[in-house]
């Protein structure tokens, strides 16, 4: 190979060499302070594309869970009223059945009753959580919608979706029309009975001053009921304790359904998180040794760009008599 000063060949292989290793290096050194291996759409665009996304559905989602926490809490808050309200009508349908008795004092008991009346209006209308009162209902009936998911399609196109609680299905007293309260409504004892004779006999146990009133008659005391009031009473009660089981039941499965929603989203928010990390976090153990490789390969470029530029000394001595 020709010898010349004013082109140094080995020198600048050497110098390319080192540069390659320069930046190679420097990109190692980039992923091991930021721990991406793609921290910018120059890195690999189709990675960060969807890392970008993902990651914005999985703030989306984030938002979902706390919807979740919040409709779970106004489901419990609900499921928690409506107890408290089974075991106040229970009670009531044992004084009523000890009204039976000969010889009792009904006024006595009529006083109890009376109480835990007042009991069931103070359950109903403390039963709220956030301003939603969903126990003791104002006339604004109707389906109450919980955001329960947020979805991406193959298109592209985003949608959320909600778990619905049927309200008309619960409340217990109604400001509107005591006809929507499961306690405020009229309840046919003769329809309750094995034989009934078809003539209406309304009984309701709450009178909470709605716009549109019971027509039946308040279950009280007066004294001088017979045998045969007491118990149409008995039976009407025992028709709403039904029905409050029914709704606490369906609390119960709304709930259920709630917590299992709520856990699902949180192993999806996981499992997104995982699957970005898969694709732009960097492997620190690769990466660490990647970074020991290139520095030796630094030191023996800064070495072999130095023998490369000593050649062009050798020159001078050939010109030394």
């Amino acid at each position: 190979m020709a010898s010349s000063i004013l082109t140094n060949a080995s020198a600048m292989t050497a110098l390319k060499s080192l540069n390659m290793t320069n930046k190679a290096l420097e990109t190692t050194q980039t992923r091991i302070s930021t721990g991406y291996k793609v921290g910018e759409a120059s890195d690999n665009a189709a990675y960060w594309s969807i890392a970008t996304t993902m990651r914005s559905d999985n703030k989306a989602l984030s938002t979902v869970k706390d919807a979740l926490g919040l409709g779970m809490a106004k489901v419990d808050t609900a499921y928690t009223g409506m107890n408290a309200a089974i075991d106040v009508v229970d009670e009531i349908k044992t004084k009523l059945v000890a009204a039976s008795e000969p010889g009792v004092d009904q006024l006595k008991i009529d006083k109890e009753l009376s109480a835990l009346k007042e009991q069931l209006i103070s359950i109903t209308s403390s039963a709220s959580f956030s301003g939603e009162n969903w126990l003791a209902n104002d006339g604004a009936v109707g389906t109450k919608s919980i955001v329960g998911s947020f979805t991406r399609d193959s298109a592209g196109f985003v949608s959320i979706g909600t778990l619905d609680v049927d309200v008309n299905a619960i409340t217990l007293t109604s400001s509107d029309d005591a006809a929507n309260g499961i306690l405020t409504k009229d309840i046919d004892a003769d329809a309750l009975q094995a034989n009934p004779t078809g003539t209406a006999d309304n009984y309701f146990l709450l009178n909470t001053g709605s716009t549109t009133a019971a027509t039946g008659t308040e279950i009280t005391l007066t004294g001088t009921n017979t045998g045969e009031e007491i118990s149409a009473m008995v039976r009407a009660v025992d028709s709403i304790l039904t029905q409050l089981t029914d709704a606490a039941a369906d609390l119960g499965a709304s709930k259920k359904r709630i917590d299992m929603q709520n856990t699902f989203v949180s192993n999806l928010m996981d499992t997104i998180d995982k699957g970005v990390g898969g694709l732009v976090d960097a492997d620190m153990s690769a990466e660490s040794t990647r970074l020991q490789a290139l520095q030796v390969q630094q030191q023996l470029g800064i070495q072999s760009l130095s023998i490369a530029n000593g050649n062009s000394q050798q020159i001078l001595s050939l010109f030394r008599g």
